[in-house]
């Protein structure tokens, strides 16, 4: 069996879990081994009447991100408490041993807008600052979500964003009169308990609206209230049910400036640093045709990861990770998974071109409401079959002692240059960790961004 002679051509909008699983296992595929995300015995495949291994196909994939780097959302709280953390976060594609293959290249820029029928996109490269045609054969939406600060750095470039996270920290440090984190969601509970955690000495209040935390979140209240409890067990401060009415900046002679908030039962309260984690992150969906959104942005997709709109070659158009509507809590492993599965379902397709095979395609679950929360030392866990768990063994296994970067970083294999055959950088792969990122049943607890 011969490989095809034009390259097909890959462009992945986004390169974070879901776009980077995606285009890395993909590239798998088309190089005849078995997907890096695959858990079955690739020995054992080899036996098997229909395997394919061995197989190669000839692939350009361009992936196309407006940081010029891998980003580790889930650490965020802890890249903006600790300066012994913050620039493990964040790691330019340049750098990274897994992007260095020919086939794989990566642009710093936005995509404009898409043309389905002729299958081409319009690329504003920011080095350049000019715009640009892309042809491509498969185009996959895996740029995600817009999230505020301080649920995510708004910095584009590493160098810039080493600063923002340094300033920021600089700050919560030295706030005489404490940090007031204001939300109660996952973002507002894992920012006030990883800057307790990271800094002992400082005063560190969250304030909700709610009775519960995690409002917002389809969860169980026991789940609600062991987070609570774990979270002033850590020592956070906690004022329930009540909303920030004003938030006035006060500057005294000779000290740092500070805040009064008034609160809704006429309480005010000082704080030398306030956080607001309550913003609704927004789908960046812009670019793609209106007729794939649903009301909130989200691009509809069916259970094989095509959009589903009627659009010209809607088969050779495929979303996955957070700007997908699809059931569920958006996590990163659910990502990371979902851009696996649209990788062996574009390869299938590939395949149906190249030998005429008829391809079968994987399918995603519908995905029940779970979660795990780290908060400080411990980690609060909720999934359908295992109920409410808490404890430090509980962070160890899902999140390390670094919010899940060197899971992650294993899992996708960031570390491993395919064109030298050595892994390169993070360790040892994880097993007990990466079990649980993969969600091969919807009954599998991840982690939760």
């Amino acid at each position: 069996m011969g490989s095809i002679q034009k390259p097909t051509k890959i462009l992945i909008v986004g390169g974070a879990y879901a776009g980077l699983a995606c285009g890395l296992n993909l590239f798998d595929l088309c190089q005849g081994r078995a997907a890096r995300f695959s858990s079955r015995d690739a020995e054992k495949e080899s036996d098997e009447k229909d395997d394919l291994l061995g197989v190669k196909s000839e692939v350009e994939i361009r992936v196309v991100d407006e940081r010029d780097g891998y980003y580790h959302l889930i650490g965020t709280p802890l890249a903006l408490s600790s300066k012994s953390y913050y620039e493990k976060a964040w790691r330019t594609y340049d750098s990274i041993p897994a992007l260095r293959e020919q086939a794989i290249s990566w642009t710093q820029g936005s995509v404009q807008k898409i043309d389905p029928s002729t299958k081409t996109a319009t690329i504003l490269d920011t080095k350049s600052g000019k715009e640009v045609e892309e042809e491509y054969d498969y185009l996959v939406a895996a740029s995600g979500l817009s999230r505020a600060w301080p649920t995510v750095p708004q910095s584009l470039t590493g160098k810039s964003y080493l600063k923002e996270a340094g300033t920021h920290i600089d700050k919560v440090v030295g706030a005489k009169e404490g940090v007031v984190v204001i939300g109660g969601g996952a973002v507002g509970v894992e920012m006030a308990a990883e800057l307790k955690y990271t800094h002992p000495s400082q005063t560190v209040t969250l304030i909700h609206s709610h009775t519960h935390l995690l409002s917002a979140e389809p969860l169980p209240d026991e789940f609600k209230e062991k987070a609570l409890e774990v979270l002033k067990e850590g020592g956070v401060e906690t004022i329930m049910g009540q909303r920030v009415m004003e938030t006035r900046p006060v500057k005294e002679v000779g000290s740092a400036e500070s805040f009064e908030l008034t609160l809704s039962d006429g309480r005010i309260i000082k704080a030398g640093e306030v956080i607001w984690a309550v913003s609704k992150s927004v789908p960046t969906s812009g670019y793609l045709p209106k007729e794939t959104l649903n009301e909130e942005g989200l691009v509809k997709i069916g259970s094989n990861l095509n959009l589903t709109a009627d659009i010209s070659n809607r088969t050779f158009h495929f979303a996955v990770g957070d700007i997908a509507a699809w059931s569920g809590i958006k996590r990163c492993g659910a990502a990371m998974h979902a851009g696996y599965l649209a990788a062996v379902n574009i390869h299938q397709r590939m395949l149906e071109s190249q030998l005429g095979r008829t391809p079968k395609f994987v399918e995603l679950p519908e995905v029940p409401p779970m979660i795990a929360l780290a908060i400080g030392n411990n980690a609060v866990l909720y999934g359908p079959n295992e109920g409410v768990q808490s404890g430090e063994e509980i962070m160890k296994s899902f999140f390390g002692n670094d919010l899940g970067f060197d899971i992650c970083w294993n899992y996708l294999q960031l570390g491993k240059d395919t064109t030298i055959d050595e892994p390169i950088g993070q360790g040892e792969v994880l097993e007990k960790s990466i079990e649980k990122i993969e969600l091969e049943s919807p009954g599998r607890v991840e982690i939760e961004v």
